[in-house]
């Protein structure tokens, strides 16, 4: 771990994982990350959030691209500048991130959201919501309209606040 990272109460973190974050990241209480795991991010990672192994968490504009006569390895680097808003994810709550994913920063994952193994995240998921694919996309919903606020009481949480419902 290094840079500007805070880590919650009973974080599990695998071997071989890489968390790192310039410009300040959060995990909070209760998240598991798996093994070889990479996440070069600023942003917030929800309660009780698990995260397989090999699954990635990075940045979409790490490398300035458009400095002209600067080759890609010697431009701006997102540790070098001011952040963005594009640097950044948040992963809700109760979210389950399946083996290989990976997310790209600017996006959102709501609470309870399933993100499924392999899929490439480039836009934000919806609270509940399961993606896929790549790029991922809707593929369905975990629990009922009915049945998340009483999910979430259970849980000890406020009702969903992040990415939408």
């Amino acid at each position: 771990m290094s840079g500007n990272v805070q880590i919650g109460k009973d974080v599990r973190l695998g071997s071989g994982t890489v968390v790192r974050s310039f410009h300040g990241l959060v995990i909070e209480d209760g998240v598991a990350i798996g093994r070889n795991c990479t996440i070069e991010v600023s942003g917030s990672i929800g309660f009780k959030t698990i995260i397989a192994a090999g699954v990635g968490i990075v940045g979409r504009a790490d490398h300035a691209v458009d400095e002209v006569g600067v080759a890609v390895i010697d431009a701006t680097w997102v540790g070098d500048r001011e952040p963005r808003p594009a640097d950044t994810v948040r992963i809700g709550r109760d979210v389950w991130i399946g083996y290989g994913a990976t997310i790209l920063s600017g996006v959102s994952v709501g609470d309870g959201a399933i993100v499924a193994a392999g899929a490439v995240v480039t836009r934000d998921v919806r609270d509940f919501e399961i993606v896929g694919g790549n790029p991922a996309r809707r593929i369905g919903e975990r629990l009922s309209q009915d049945d998340r606020p009483e999910h979430l009481r259970r849980l000890g949480l406020s009702s969903s606040s992040k990415g939408g419902d």
